[in-house]
């Protein structure tokens, strides 16, 4: 961290190097990252670590699809492959499991038009999917490859099987997160803390009444974000981003954790261990209740069960609801604050918040420090980028 910018506390202030506002998976990852750097860290949430968004239920670790490649795609598919590692480096830390298996994914292809498309898709794959010797497959097959799980016929033209997608339990990895962090010689955690007055250019803010001096702050407070941000930058003809409900639910089955997360029309079906399957997620930019669920849940309920049969008497046994952070221009907002060194950004994650989250930690932590993280982060990320949108 850079010792020039620290502020000098008054007698009786608190300090720390770095401030993360936001205890949900990319607060924690970066204050995982602190951890291993040494960097005495204060990280706080609203309520309780993970309670928000990034306590629900679905897990889907999805790739983009693999054709006209860009460096957005190349740094989704650098962090779905890393994940997988350092879940396992937290696994071993930790003694936890997070509930993580590269399952892959099963799309069904319902009119002809869709086989030709996936068939091209095969040959995108076959290119960019690969990193060293590993090898990722985008199949197109004309049945579904294992029995007993999607109906036959919700492939009328056949079924693309890709072996990158993975799944993860949210609540488990944020689980393993926060017992990492609660052992840890350099983080500190402070639940049900409210920020009040953050001024990035003195490095100071209000905690539950108490002055705290910082040399950097991360903010990863979700959509909660997105005002403070706004508040911090004059001239913005838009917002910097949103709140966007999603609705899902678990369902108990006699099912494999192995078996393929299957996603058609939005819809996404993905098998856990224990005998679980999640159902997602609505997207909705206008609600009355954050937290409630309806219809709109048992819609994808009710799609779910129409083609797998083993879910049609499944129960219901949890309804979730919550808001994802989507920012104006839907990429993810990472980044140093044009007008407020001290400040970064690291929000809007939207529904690849969990694929992404460590690799978007660990730029963060190293822009903080400004330290050569050891990859480029594509551009549209950039708060700077997002600024610009909500500009115009």
């Amino acid at each position: 961290m850079e010792k020039a910018d620290s502020p000098a506390p008054v007698s009786g202030q608190s300090s720390c190097e770095l401030l993360i506002v936001g205890g949900g998976i990319m607060g924690l990852w970066a204050a995982v990252h602190a951890e291993r750097r040494g960097i005495r860290t204060l990280v706080i949430d609203a309520g309780r670590l993970g309670e928000g968004a990034s306590g629900g239920l679905l897990g889907a670790l999805m790739p983009h699809m693999p054709d006209r490649w860009s460096e957005k795609k190349q740094f989704q598919f650098d962090a779905l492959v890393s994940l997988e590692a350092e879940i396992a480096a937290l696994e071993a830390e930790t003694g936890l499991s997070a509930g993580y298996n590269r399952s892959g994914r099963l799309i069904p292809l319902p009119k002809p038009h869709l086989n030709k498309i996936a068939r091209g898709h095969f040959e995108d794959a076959e290119q960019h999917w690969r990193i060293g010797e590993r090898r990722f497959h985008w199949h197109v097959l004309d049945r579904p490859p294992v029995n007993g799980w999607i109906e036959a016929s919700a492939g009328e033209s056949g079924f693309v099987h890709d072996t990158l997608a993975a799944r993860v339990a949210p609540r488990l990895l944020i689980a393993a997160l926060i017992a990492f962090l609660r052992r840890a010689k350099h983080v500190r955690i402070l639940e049900h803390a409210t920020v009040a007055g953050l001024d990035p250019d003195r490095g100071t803010t209000e905690i539950n009444g108490e002055t705290i001096a910082f040399s950097h702050c991360i903010l990863a407070a979700g959509h909660r974000s997105f005002p403070l941000l706004q508040a911090l930058t004059p001239g913005l003809k838009q917002p910097l981003g949103q709140p966007v409900k999603g609705q899902a639910a678990l369902l108990k089955a006699d099912i494999d954790p192995a078996l393929p997360t299957i996603f058609l029309d939005g819809l996404y079906v993905v098998a856990h261990e224990g005998g679980h399957a999640a159902i997602g997620s609505t997207s909705e930019n206008r609600f009355d209740d954050p937290s409630s669920t309806d219809a709109q849940l048992d819609v994808l309920i009710e799609a779910a069960r129409g083609i797998v049969p083993t879910l049609r008497d499944a129960p219901v046994v949890e309804r979730w609801a919550g808001l994802r952070p989507k920012a104006i221009d839907r990429d993810p907002m990472i980044g140093r604050h044009p007008d407020h060194r001290r400040l970064i950004a690291l929000t809007g994650g939207f529904k690849v918040s969990f694929g992404l989250a460590h690799r978007l930690a660990e730029a963060a932590i190293c822009i903080a420090g400004d330290t050569d993280c050891g990859f480029l982060l594509p551009e549209s990320f950039a708060i700077s980028s997002h600024i610009a949108a909500a500009s115009r």
